[in-house]
C-alpha cells in the first residue's frame, strides 16, 4: 500500500506528528511497566503520562523537523527496585516500548483499511494515520536492534545466564559510539539500512495486505 503526499510543508507536518505520537507511546510505556514492577522513579518524574512534552527531548524533536528523525528522553529507572530481578526487569522495561509501538500499529490498522476505502476521506489524515502506523513500526523493528542503548540490547542481555548478563552491561559504555556507528553504516552504504527496512516493510506489509 503507497501513500503519495500532497506538498512538502504537509508531509513534514504529518511526519512530525507521527514521530510525537510513536515517541510518546514508546517512554510512556517504558514508565508504566517500570512502575508496576515495582520503581517508582517514572511515576515522581512525571513520565507515567501520555502528555508529549513529558516524553520528548529538545534535540531529538529538532532533529524530527530537520531530519525527519528524532528521539525521545530516555525513562530513568533504578533496576534495583524492579520485580523479577536486575536484569530480567529492565528486559521486560525495555521490551514495552517496542510493543508498545507495534500494538498502536495494530490498533490502527482497521482505521488505516478504513480511510483508504472511504471516497469521502480527507487525504491528509489518511496519510497522516497510515504514516503513524508506518512509523510506529519502523520504530519498533529499530528499537529491537541488539546493540546498546536500543532497547534489544536489554532484552537479549535479560535472556542470557547471570554472568553473561554481567559481562554483557559492561558493554553499555561504548552504546553511544555503537549508535553513532549504525547511523554512518547507513549513510555510508544505504543498503544496509535494508537492515531495519526489510522487516518493517514485512509488517507493514502484513498488517495492510497488498
Amino acid at each position: 500500500m503507497l501513500m503519495r503526499y500532497t506538498s512538502e510543508p504537509e508531509l513534514l507536518l504529518i511526519i512530525v506528528v507521527a514521530f510525537v505520537v510513536a515517541i510518546t507511546i514508546h517512554e510512556f510505556s517504558h514508565a508504566l511497566v517500570a512502575t508496576w514492577l515495582g520503581d517508582d522513579l517514572p511515576r515522581l518524574q512525571g513520565r507515567v503520562s501520555l502528555n508529549p512534552l513529558r516524553h520528548l527531548d529538545p534535540l531529538g524533536t529538532l532533529m524530527i523537523a530537520i531530519a525527519s528523525f528524532g528521539w525521545g528522553r530516555p525513562v530513568l529507572v533504578n533496576p534495583y527496585r524492579l520485580r523479577f530481578g536486575l536484569h530480567r526487569g529492565m528486559a521486560l522495561v525495555a521490551l514495552a516500548g517496542p510493543v508498545s509501538n507495534l500494538l498502536l500499529a495494530v490498533v490502527l490498522t482497521p482505521l488505516v483499511r478504513q480511510l483508504v476505502e472511504s471516497a469521502d476521506a480527507n487525504p491528509l489524515a489518511v496519510q497522516g494515520v497510515f504514516l503513524i502506523l508506518q512509523l510506529n513500526v519502523f520504530l519498533a523493528v529499530f528499537n529491537l536492534i541488539p546493540i546498546p542503548p536500543l532497547d534489544g540490547f536489554s532484552v537479549v542481555v535479560g535472556l542470557a545466564p547471570t554472568a553473561m548478563a554481567d559481562r554483557l552491561n559492561e558493554l553499555r559504555r561504548y552504546g553511544p559510539v555503537a549508535l553513532l556507528a549504525v547511523f554512518l553504516l547507513i549513510s555510508v552504504f544505504p543498503a544496509a539500512s535494508g537492515i531495519i527496512a526489510r522487516p518493517a516493510n514485512f509488517l507493514t506489509g502484513l498488517l495492510l495486505g497488498p
